[in-house]
């Protein structure tokens, strides 16, 4: 039996570790927690697709304003474990969130993904609907600003916990 629900407490979590795992590779468990725990203060949301009592799909998502996507909902990570692709789970939890997103009233659903997932930008596109509209561009920096703090006043973060030094 497949259902999809919300991951809401720290057991859950720890519980999707192996399939997220698989996605971001470069996340231990323990860095995985935190960065869940400081994610989810600024509304991120995980849900799970169950096959029986196991977790075999994930949708991290958060719901957005910017002034290119208006009121949105970012999908931040999608991924089915390895032993369960190509059974249509990616798609019935994406569709989930499509659902949850139409009854929030956002105007669109947005992601990145992967420049070299050819096979993900054709299931989004053909399968889902979705556009290629833009790239998407970072710098690692290789040092951290040593001047005054830029930080907003009173608030404090997990990510200080990342920083280079």
């Amino acid at each position: 039996m497949v259902t999809i629900k919300e991951l809401q407490n720290r057991t859950e979590m720890i519980q999707a570790y192996p399939v997220m795992n698989e996605l971001r590779t470069d996340l231990s468990e323990k860095t995985y927690l935190a960065l869940v725990e400081e994610m989810r203060k600024e509304g991120y949301r995980l849900f799970a697709l169950y096959e029986d009592d196991e977790i075999v799909s994930l949708a991290g998502i958060g719901e957005r304003v910017n002034f290119y996507n208006k009121h949105h909902m970012y999908i931040y990570d999608l991924i089915t474990s390895s032993n369960h692709r190509s059974k249509g789970y990616g798609k019935q939890l994406l569709e989930y969130v499509h659902r949850l997103a139409d009854e929030i009233g956002v105007k669109y659903v947005a992601l990145e993904s992967g420049l070299e997932r050819r096979d993900a930008h054709r299931f989004y596109e053909e399968k889902l609907g979705y556009e290629k509209w833009c790239f998407s561009f970072r710098k690692k920096l290789s040092k951290i600003y040593e001047g005054p703090s830029l930080k907003l006043e009173g608030r404090t973060s997990i990510v200080d916990q990342f920083r280079i030094r």
